[in-house]
């Protein structure tokens, strides 16, 4: 009997109520919880889809041991895995000390997960070495907060976006990253024509259509900016002195500082006009409430701290925080991120808010948790950890839940540094990921749906997560992995002691985490997994006298400083660590897709989340390759200081000359080469030490590579995968990724100079089902071109296009369609572009909630239909509403027939 779950999403920190549809032991489909107060029951194309991904030929299953590094690993029993690696721990620590481990984890975790690392780290093992994924997308606003306001705490609520009249979007493109908040923006927008949207992003992204003002600053120019609003505000008396004077410290050195920030120097630095720059200060100057969001843009930044505190400067000088609509909001990257920081799982933080390097602190925790003391060598920040793991000295690496080989800057020594590290745990839901290669012991974890605990969204907001099935195979719940292996290594080295990890569920661990934040800014004492399931999700602080949470911070104009006074803080701008220059003269970008998430560990193994972008693509100002005599589609290298990529390039309207883009999601495994973080470096924040993931410098050249491959293959799309990746090893460029809806495929693009070798290509084609049954085939090895198609039922199942790939484009929406007629038969093999009778149509799927095409979009604005005709008629737009934007651009583009 199926029955509905309530949960909570895994993608972005909005922290979407999810329903589950289930019948106790599978998964048959999702939707948004209406009751949830993050979403209303909305859900953007990926929460939508959560039911398709977890491929179980993806998925890991059960433990897997190695004994050394160039052997494979094989089946082990989950007593065996944890012995194993609580003696290689324990020895590594007795000959190299305690900080010769580390643990490397994620906000992906559930708190209940990372409260049980952290514990490990630093109560049993005795290290700081425990870092999470977080330093990658929210460090810099941590300290941000805290150096600002005195605590890591966001001080809005997500009902603030519709009762600002001016809202501030800084580097996030929102429409994508956090489509639902966006959706909510929409609709306040439409109801208050007057709320003035602000977008600050070097491209004009989906999220520009919504706004009023768009500013296209020069990448990493953040700082001058928000000093040249600064400057303005003063000089027009749009300052609220008396917050200023009661509530704050530090304003006078501010007012030095943006004094030389005038309007024509901060326009020529940014990039933009004074016009821009007066209209954006005179809009939050005489706004009632003023909002402002950010996100990783900000963050992946070597300036990002700076860039946090000269943003939140604006709300403190214009009294513009505390308030219904105003404050400074970031908008978390993963669904536990907060969860984390909150537990201490970033290696400078303790539990409940606390630092690592204060030694009262230190005797806080330790005394709660029942040791002598906790460990006072400052820990490795990530960049540092891999660092320290490539240079040998951190001999045993725990990582759980998170993808370094895809997601860490300067991947050739990231792969180096997990080649070389004696001991690599892995604990992971999906075995395909690329650091899973680099495991000696593979431990299954479970995923969305199949555990229990709570995570914390952006606005605070704690909510419970139920498992709905069992996890597959021999998979197992985080915290329990760790709990477990943390026993065993109690008995090596604290034996005969009282173990510290005698959790009987999640709720436990839960009830004695939340005491060590009672009497902290972030209280939670009066939470429980029993009390949120009778309320709903609560925003902290929750004390144990409370009966609801808190929606908003700071409406005392108190802060938790030691004066009880928010700081201003006045640094200049630093311009980013790589700037253009003759060798590399483009600035590289990195952001998301629409329908993916960070490594597309999840994502990936679902085939729609394909139909809008199916493959990496190098995105360039048309200037940029007219210059360089490039086309759209044309493979180009793309050079940075650490290495190269080869993949094809496209024009984009929405970057400025001198700009490129490509999204964060492709590594290894889909983009040949260690994908688009084989770009760029690993530089931090000093005081983040977050990375700065968004600003490398780069060259752009054309390859000329005689010999293409292109292939499609429907069915066990995951095995086939595997079995395919390593045999185009040796090819100069290689791109994979999945296409379809019902009848998934895994579609395969390479070149090289020169043809493989027959063998080679024998073995290609045996992979892909081609070398018997009812395949028409054509070969002429003196040009090295060979193609196949398989036909089964009288339609395309597989095909291969070796040497000469005309024709593909026409193919592959043959097989898409699912026809093959007598007619075309003859044609199936032909050197063609396009078909015979017709033209290629574009298989792009403009809404993927409702398997809407670009194609009927186009022919139903030719027929006359406006956006809500198109609603009506081909339901796009009707769902997550993430297409709408594009859809727009599309009618702007034929006006007079729509």
């Amino acid at each position: 009997m199926r029955q509905t779950t309530a949960s909570t999403c895994c993608y972005c920190g909005v922290g979407c109520g999810v329903l589950i549809e289930h019948d106790g032991a599978h998964i048959f489909d999702v939707a948004g919880d209406p009751n949830h107060p993050a979403n209303f029951g909305k859900l953007c194309s990926k929460g939508s889809t959560l039911h398709l991904t977890g491929d179980l030929d993806a998925r890991a299953l059960y433990p897997e041991l190695r004994l050394g590094k160039g052997l494979a690993r094989a089946r082990t029993g989950w007593d065996s895995a944890l012995d194993h690696a609580a003696k290689v721990f324990a020895d590594t620590i007795a000959e190299h000390g305690p900080d010769s481990v580390a643990f490397y984890i994620s906000g992906q975790l559930l708190t209940e997960d990372y409260y049980a690392f952290n514990k490990l780290a630093r109560a049993l093992v005795g290290t700081n070495n425990i870092d999470s994924n977080s330093r990658l997308c929210m460090s810099s606003a941590v300290v941000g907060y805290k150096r600002s306001l005195g605590a890591d705490a966001p001080p809005c609520s997500y009902e603030d976006i519709e009762l600002s009249d001016c809202l501030l979007i800084v580097a996030s493109n929102m429409a994508y990253a956090h489509p639902v908040l966006f959706r909510r923006l929409e609709e306040a927008k439409a109801k208050h024509p007057e709320m003035k949207v602000i977008v600050v992003d070097p491209r004009r992204t989906d999220t520009c259509d919504l706004a009023d003002l768009h500013l296209p600053i020069l990448p990493g120019t953040d700082v001058a900016l928000f000093h040249g609003i600064l400057h303005i505000l003063l000089w027009e008396g749009w300052i609220d002195r008396d917050f200023v004077e009661a509530h704050t410290d530090g304003f006078d050195e501010l007012k030095r500082t943006v004094r030389d920030y005038n309007p024509a120097m901060v326009a020529e630095l940014c990039g933009i006009g004074i016009e821009q720059l007066q209209r954006c200060a005179r809009m939050i100057g005489t706004a009632q409430g003023f909002l402002s969001l950010w996100c990783m843009g900000m963050n992946q930044s070597t300036a990002g701290s700076a860039k946090n505190s000269a943003l939140i400067n604006l709300h403190l000088a214009t009294g513009q925080i505390g308030k219904p609509g105003a404050g400074p909001f970031s908008l978390t990257g993963q669904p536990n991120a907060m969860g984390g920081r909150e537990t201490g799982s970033l290696s400078n933080l303790l539990p409940g808010h606390r630092e690592a390097g204060n030694a009262a602190h230190r005797g806080e925790v330790a005394a709660y948790w029942g040791v002598p003391a906790l460990p006072d060598t400052a820990g490795l920040s990530a960049i540092e950890l891999f660092e320290a793991v490539r240079g040998g000295k951190v001999k045993a690496l725990w990582i759980a839940c998170t993808n370094p080989a895809q997601s860490m800057p300067d991947q050739h020594s990231i792969h180096e540094a997990l080649a070389t590290c004696p001991f690599v745990v892995v604990q992971e839901a999906f075995a395909t990921t690329e650091t899973c290669r680099y495991a000696d012991l593979l431990l299954p974890a479970a995923s969305w749906g199949e555990k229990e605990g709570t995570v914390t969204n952006s606005e605070r907001r704690v909510s419970h997560v139920r498992r709905a099935i069992p996890a597959p195979g021999e998979a197992r719940a985080d915290w329990t992995i760790t709990c477990d292996f943390a026993r065993r290594l109690e008995k090596l080295i604290r034996p005969g002691q009282p173990s510290l990890f005698a959790f009987e569920d999640a709720a436990a661990l839960f009830d004695e985490y939340k005491l060590l934040t009672q009497g902290r800014d972030l209280d939670l004492s009066g939470l429980s997994h029993a009390l949120i399931d009778r309320l709903g999700p609560q925003q902290w602080p929750f004390p144990a006298d409370r009966e609801q949470g808190t929606p908003r911070l700071y409406v005392d104009g108190k802060f938790p400083t030691e004066t009880g006074r928010a700081r201003f803080l006045a640094e200049h701008y630093q311009a980013p660590k790589e700037q253009r220059e003759a060798r590399f003269p483009l600035t590289l970008n990195t952001g998301r897709l629409r329908d993916h998430w960070h490594g597309m560990s999840r994502t990936g193994t679902a085939a729609r989340l394909f139909g809008h972008v199916e493959e990496a693509l190098l995105s360039m100002n048309a200037d940029d390759m007219r210059r360089r005599r490039l086309l759209d589609g044309q493979l180009v290298r793309v050079s940075s200081r650490r290495g190269e990529l080869l993949l094809p390039v496209q024009k984009d309207d929405s970057l400025a000359p001198g700009q490129a883009f490509m999204p964060m999601h492709w590594g290894n495994r889909f983009l040949k080469g260690l994908g688009v973080n084989r770009l760029t470096l690993p530089s931090v924040d000093r005081l983040s030490k977050q990375p700065e993931l968004k600003h490398a410098g780069i060259d752009v050249e054309k390859v000329e590579l005689s010999w293409q491959f292109f292939a499609l293959v429907e069915g066990a799309v995951q095995r086939r995968f595997e079995s395919l990746r390593p045999l185009f090893e040796g090819f100069a460029y290689a791109s994979f990724s999945l296409t379809g809806r019902d009848r998934p495929a895994l579609v395969i693009r390479a070149a090289c100079n020169e043809a493989p070798d027959a063998t080679q290509l024998a073995q290609i084609e045996q992979c892909l089902g081609l070398d018997e049954g009812p395949v028409v085939a054509y070969d002429d090895p003196r040009r090295a071109v060979g193609k196949r198609v398989r036909i089964e039922d009288g339609r395309i199942v597989a095909l291969s296009l070796s040497g000469e790939t005309a024709a593909r484009d026409w193919l592959k929406q043959l097989w898409h369609d699912g026809t093959a007629d007598q007619a075309l038969r003859r044609w199936l093999l032909a050197p063609l572009s396009t078909p015979p009778g017709g033209a290629v149509r574009t298989g792009k799927t403009l809404c993927n909630c409702m398997n809407v095409s670009q194609e009927a979009v186009c022919a139903g604005i030719e027929r006359g239909l406006d956006l809500n005709g198109l609603k009506r008629e081909l339901g796009c737009g009707t769902s997550c509403g993430s297409c709408v934007p594009e859809i727009k651009r599309l009618l702007t583009k034929q006006p007079a027939v729509a």
